[in-house]
């Protein structure tokens, strides 16, 4: 059974990592003297560095530094780096530690059986000391501070999925409407007509809106399932028009990817929305393609002179631009060209398997 990292406790986390740390400083003590450390000076300074660790970690970093008093945090960690180092050669001397910088009977000189520390290298320790107690402070901070960073990525991850699905449920209330009211004329039109078509029409917007309802909350949909939800909006589409033969929809490749749920389908209601020219003339050229991992999708319309200062008229596409910079940063291309007449969208978008 595999252990998710995540599932631990971060105050087992804490103690695992402590565990190793003072197994390897035994370790190492070991190697070198080829005993392990008896004196409790050595025990008191291992648990002091610890208790500065988090002296750092659980107070200084939070309570200073993340709160912006940058200067106010430095100088209080460099007043307690010397008065640690005091603590460390007045209070505490340890001998293990000093042994490395000459000969004990050299390096020590206690007088008066006080166990004050007097040492030819004296400086040197205390400097060396500084250094380690330097080091506890940095290490803490980056550690502190990955985490917070940590936690904010993935609060701001948070809030870009809800923004995404604030975006995509606005995306679906500006379809429902609009599409829903024109689709249910034409079906009523065709009723009057007792046209063949009406039952046909009925079963396909039933499709339509039972995708909508129920397929769009996922965070990811097949790409064939939005290919035929794109089917059958275009298919819907084409009943409130005198003539539909000015569209042409063509798919190519395989589509065993998926997608996130109504992404193409602004560039498509776009096109319907604003596709007709004042004589009443359709022209409308949508191509959605797919080779090599990437989904091209080239969409052209004409422009409706009657329709064409209208400010609505970007909103869907806005949502859209809005939603490729979030779920696709650096994995799409979108170009859009208009000219008087003609309205044109390219987006080359890397899929997801």
């Amino acid at each position: 059974m595999k252990i998710n990292i995540k599932n631990i406790s971060p105050t087992i986390l804490h103690i695992l990592c402590w565990v190793i740390v003072i197994l390897i400083i035994l370790s190492t003590f070991y190697n070198k003297f080829n005993y392990f450390p008896v004196d409790d000076f050595f025990y008191y300074r291992l648990f002091l560095n610890i208790a500065i660790f988090y002296l750092n970690y659980s107070f200084l970093v939070p309570r200073l530094l993340l709160n912006k008093k940058i200067g106010l945090y430095a100088f209080v960690s460099m007043v307690f780096i010397a008065s640690f180092v005091f603590l460390y050669q007045n209070i505490l001397p340890s001998i293990p530690f000093m042994s490395g910088f000459g000969n004990q009977q050299e390096l020590l000189n206690f007088e008066n059986g006080n166990g004050v520390i007097k040492s030819k290298n004296m400086f040197l320790v205390s400097f060396i000391q500084g250094i380690v107690i330097f080091l506890l402070f940095a290490i803490s901070l980056s550690i502190k501070l990955s985490i917070e960073w940590y936690k904010s990525e993935k609060i701001k991850n948070l809030i870009k999925t809800q923004k995404i699905n604030a975006e995509l449920s606005f995306l679906k209330t500006q379809l429902n409407p609009h599409f829903l009211f024109n689709t249910l004329n034409s079906i009523y039109s065709l009723a009057n007509k007792k046209s063949d078509d009406t039952t046909v029409a009925i079963i396909t917007l039933s499709e339509l809106m039972r995708y909508m309802i129920y397929e769009t909350n996922k965070e990811f949909v097949t790409l064939q399932n939005e290919i035929d939800y794109i089917k059958n909006f275009i298919s819907l589409q084409n009943l409130r028009l005198k003539d539909s033969s000015g569209v042409r929809f063509n798919v190519r490749g395989k589509l065993d990817y998926n997608i996130e749920p109504l992404l193409l389908i602004s560039f498509i209601e776009n096109a319907f929305k604003y596709g007709t020219d004042y004589t009443g003339k359709t022209n409308i050229n949508i191509e959605i393609k797919v080779e090599d991992d990437f989904l091209s999708l080239k969409a052209s319309n004409y422009i409706s002179l009657k329709e064409k200062n209208n400010h609505s008229s970007g909103i869907g596409i806005e949502n859209i631009k809005n939603r490729l910079n979030i779920l696709y940063p650096n994995s799409h291309t979108l170009n859009i060209e208009e000219s008087d007449k003609l309205f044109k969208v390219e987006l080359l978008l890397k899929l997801k398997k």
